[in-house]
């Protein structure tokens, strides 16, 4: 080829690699070799420009269920779509790991195989996110994460934004008792929607007596549900989690004490409601736009892969509200 061209093999190995280094080179120049290696049927061999590159573009996707999420139902399922679309977008393929197949110190030697990762998850292992970070290892996490002293690379959506959203909503609907219920298990998406509901009862001047509940599924029965309606509840908020638990309870609750929505309380959740639904009624409350987040995370890491110059590392991206028919005018009582 160089023959061809009539230059030397220097420089046909830096027009064809693109010129990274940015030496000067005549445009003239550029061309013949471009000509020659067309007329030669010239193809980059991926295995020896990857090894050049001292990468291999596979992208590691290692999510912390004991489960792989499958379901198109599934709550992760969009997550998964998302990262497997950019990846291929980016020219990337995908290498999936799963916390039921080793935890600890298995993380680091198995993600290695990849030149980053992304996690997916409500908890992390922050001792071996550490030492990734230590090692300049590049990984993003799809989902805010508030470890290691906010140093951790990622996409979420903005949850406190949404969730003020929500209560607001309510508030304009004429109810200024709500109670919102969460599980106590604790995650930085489950702190940013209960600051949110705070702020917006702050704000527009709720009750705060007993504003937010904690409880297990299992503390969340009928008795419970009718003492809040006696003491003047008219709204219920609650928060998607992985298992929609305290969701379900709810919804069997109101059920059980045949109680409609919203002419008699109104019910809106934070997120996407489980696979299960609750009799075939649109939630309201908002959407969590995992597949967007998901193809940021993936443009993310290949930015850091890649040494992009300085690129942000921590991104929000806002939830869309979602109408539902749970949601009305207060009631009086």
């Amino acid at each position: 080829m160089a023959r061809l061209a009539g230059v030397s093999q220097t420089t046909v190995s830096l027009v064809l690699s693109g010129n990274k280094s940015g030496i000067c080179l005549a445009e003239t120049t550029r061309r013949r070799v471009l000509a020659a290696a067309q007329t030669l049927g010239y193809a980059p061999d991926p295995v020896a420009t990857r090894l050049a590159l001292a990468r291999n573009n596979i992208l590691g996707l290692y999510t912390f269920t004991a489960t792989f999420p499958t379901g198109v139902e599934h709550s992760y399922y969009p997550s998964l779509a998302g990262v497997e679309a950019e990846a291929a977008a980016q020219g990337q393929d995908v290498l999936l790991f799963t916390g039921s197949t080793g935890a600890g110190q298995d993380i680091l030697r198995r993600v290695r195989v990849a030149d980053g990762c992304l996690f997916l998850g409500r908890h992390v292992p922050e001792d071996q996110l550490a030492v990734l970070l230590a090692e300049d290892y590049p990984f993003v996490h799809i989902g805010r994460r508030d470890e290691l002293d906010g140093r951790i690379p990622y996409v979420g959506a903005d949850y406190v934004s949404a969730a003020a959203e929500v209560v607001h909503g309510l508030h304009a609907l004429g109810h200024r008792h709500i109670r919102y219920v969460r599980e106590r298990d604790e995650a930085p998406s489950s702190a940013d929607r209960e600051l949110g509901v705070r702020r917006a009862a702050a704000a527009t001047g709720l009750d705060h007596d007993d504003l937010v509940h904690r409880a297990d599924a299992a503390e969340i029965t009928p008795g419970l549900l009718e003492s809040w309606l006696a003491a003047g509840v008219t709204a219920l908020v609650t928060e998607e989690t992985d298992t929609g638990a305290v969701f379900t309870a709810l919804t069997r609750a109101l059920d059980a004490l045949g109680v409609d929505c919203p002419s008699t309380v109104s019910l809106a959740l934070l997120g996407a409601p489980p696979v299960t639904g609750w009799r075939d009624r649109r939630i309201s409350g908002f959407a969590v736009p995992r597949h967007e987040m998901s193809r940021a995370a993936v443009r993310l890491l290949v930015d850091l892969v890649t040494g992009a110059e300085h690129p942000p590392h921590q991104h929000l991206l806002p939830c869309p509200p979602r109408t539902g028919d749970t949601t009305g005018p207060a009631p009086h009582r």
